[in-house]
């Protein structure tokens, strides 16, 4: 069954944790509209590549600027049966913008899949709506995830973990299992 995703999108979001996820969820058949606020199908957003070298946290480099394929301001959450939200630095200031975080709101109230890797939970913890549920997200999300009342679930940077209908994971090396986790939750098929 084909469902269509909305990835909300923003300057700087993690370039693997954007335009991974973007791809392999068209692969399997989904339709993916990816949107960033103030932008119109067409436009692009920076990413940034964040990478872990030893450092006491990741470094970053540019990334590639990733087209958007929908524009922000013709989303009805109601027409998408479910949400991705990248990682990176794009939730930090996304969560400030009360359209989007209305838009987050609303996959969480209604129960709709959700799939968040990384500094995403950032925008899952201005919604309100985590208190008792189980987030993994990057270690330094742990504060916010457990403000807003959530269960902040440790794991190694490439696992992941499903909530009922909230997959998340802590970083972009969990793709194989957070991506394989949410086609679960999605009820999506494949054969080999």
């Amino acid at each position: 069954m084909t469902r269509k995703i909305l990835m909300l999108c923003g300057d700087y979001a993690e370039d693997y944790e954007t335009m991974v996820p973007f791809q392999a969820l068209q692969a399997v058949g989904h339709t993916v509209h990816a949107v960033a606020p103030d932008k119109r199908a067409g436009d692009w957003v920076h990413t940034a590549i964040h990478d872990f070298e030893g450092a006491q946290t990741y470094s970053e480099k540019p990334g590639h600027r990733f087209t958007l394929n929908a524009s922000f301001a013709d989303v009805n959450p109601a027409a998408y049966d479910a949400l991705v939200i990248p990682g990176g630095r794009a939730p930090e200031y996304l969560r400030m913008n009360s359209a989007v975080v209305d838009i987050v709101r609303h996959f969480l109230a209604a129960d709709k899949p959700v799939a968040v890797v990384c500094h995403g939970a950032q925008l899952l913890a201005a919604t309100g709506l985590l208190k008792g549920r189980r987030v993994s997200a990057y270690p330094a999300c742990q504060v916010e995830v457990e403000l807003a009342g959530a269960e902040y679930v440790g794991i190694p940077v490439d696992q992941a973990v499903t909530d009922r209908n909230l997959v998340s994971a802590p970083a972009w090396p969990a793709h194989p299992a957070w991506i394989a986790q949410f086609l679960q939750v999605l009820g999506t098929r494949i054969t080999h």
